[in-house]
């Protein structure tokens, strides 16, 4: 049994617990203030929120999280957390809900898909962790700790672009799998019929909050000759349940730099713009660095000015897509999977009433276990 904690802001989080709990060969348990997604084949447990906002409610991109508590000073415990606001009835139901159900289940197995507290909660209940790893500025106490007791780091990108300043503890209990999404192995449809002389551009924004208001958008689609604009996600655009056939039918895709974002135009073989926004710990600004560097996206770290448009799209949509192989590869789920399924084979949480004892074959730590590519 796996347990696969899910955070609810934006949508990228899911998405990846998604696409990898189905390719597992043992039972998955997510617990999330999400809905339970289309397709979820084991049991997911609700959550309560520790914030006073909706679930995926675009927030403070500077913030940990939003809300308020009865007594919400110090909600990051002097530094060491990121949000535990005092006296907050959802945070206690969150962490009661979470302990109780890994003491009903006794999974062999945690995931944290992406909370440090939470990481913490299932370790110190002596249950083995494994973090889904984020780019940016992770030298802050709280992500060290999260990343310390991790007993893998699962990091979806590939080992051929690390975040630079990692120490060597992190580096060797990474398992990079590539970027993955929902869409891997999926055919592309057939070219539809075409307007000739006019290209095709989607615009992704995302649902964790958007950096450019409706204004800048209209600006940018009038600023070009000969390409239809299509806005998806955020505030301004129109949600689609499978924008699958949009990011494989345009030429270019203008998009954040978020993990999921990213890995579904690398699925697509589209190629992309990359505009990052701000993000706490600089994270996409650092997945849009990692892109420059690796040569596999037209990339600019604010929103061009309207008289550089046409070029920027010119110039992206003469790109190769197949260079997205080298970013995603198609079996970064797969890897992931195998990884949780190897890991998950050491002995569970002592039985209820038990004294504390040693546990047989516990999960290696760093420099033994399954490190490196997969």
């Amino acid at each position: 049994m796996i347990g696969y904690y899910v955070h609810h802001q934006g949508r990228g989080h899911l998405h990846r617990a998604v696409c990898v709990a189905r390719r597992l060969r043992v039972p998955v348990v997510g617990l999330s203030s999400l809905p339970r997604p289309a397709g979820w084949r084991g049991e997911w447990i609700p959550l309560p929120l520790d914030t006073d906002q909706a679930p995926d409610a675009p927030r403070d991109g500077n913030a940990p999280s939003a809300g308020r508590s009865e007594d919400g000073d110090d909600p990051t415990a002097g530094g060491r957390l990121h949000w535990a606001p005092r006296h907050h009835p959802g945070l206690c139901g969150r962490m009661e809900a979470i302990t109780s159900w890994i003491d009903r289940a006794r999974p062999r197995l945690f995931v944290s898909d992406v909370s440090v507290e939470v990481a913490l909660l299932a370790r110190l209940t002596g249950t083995p962790v494994v973090v889904a790893a984020m780019r940016g500025d992770r030298f802050d106490r709280a992500h060290r700790l999260g990343y310390d007791i991790a007993d893998a780091l699962l990091a979806p990108w590939p080992e051929a672009v690390p975040e630079p300043d990692w120490p060597q503890r992190w580096r060797a209990k990474t398992v990079y799998t590539g970027a993955f999404s929902r869409y891997d192995g999926r055919p592309r449809p057939g070219a539809g019929d075409r307007v000739p002389g006019r290209r095709e551009v989607v615009v992704l924004l995302g649902g964790g909050g958007a950096d450019v208001d409706a204004a800048a958008l209209r600006e940018a689609a009038a600023s070009t000759t000969g390409w239809a604009w299509t806005f998806l996600g955020g505030p301004h655009g129109r949600w689609v349940d499978d924008p699958w056939p949009l990011l494989c039918g345009a030429d270019a895709v203008i998009t954040h730099a978020g993990q999921n974002a990213v890995a579904e135009c690398a699925a697509a073989r589209t190629p992309a713009l990359v505009i990052p926004q701000d993000r706490p710990h600089g994270e996409q600004r650092a997945t849009a660095r990692a892109l420059a560097t690796a040569g596999l996206a037209t990339v600019r770290m604010s929103w061009p000015a309207p008289r550089e448009w046409q070029d920027l799209l010119d110039r992206t949509a003469r790109r190769p897509g197949g260079r997205w192989a080298a970013w995603a590869p198609g079996d970064g789920a797969q890897r992931a999977a195998r990884l949780l399924e190897r890991l998950s084979g050491t002995a569970p949480c002592a039985p209820p009433r038990d004294l504390p004892r040693a546990v047989p074959g516990a999960v290696p730590q760093a420099g033994e276990g399954p490190c490196g590519s997969l």
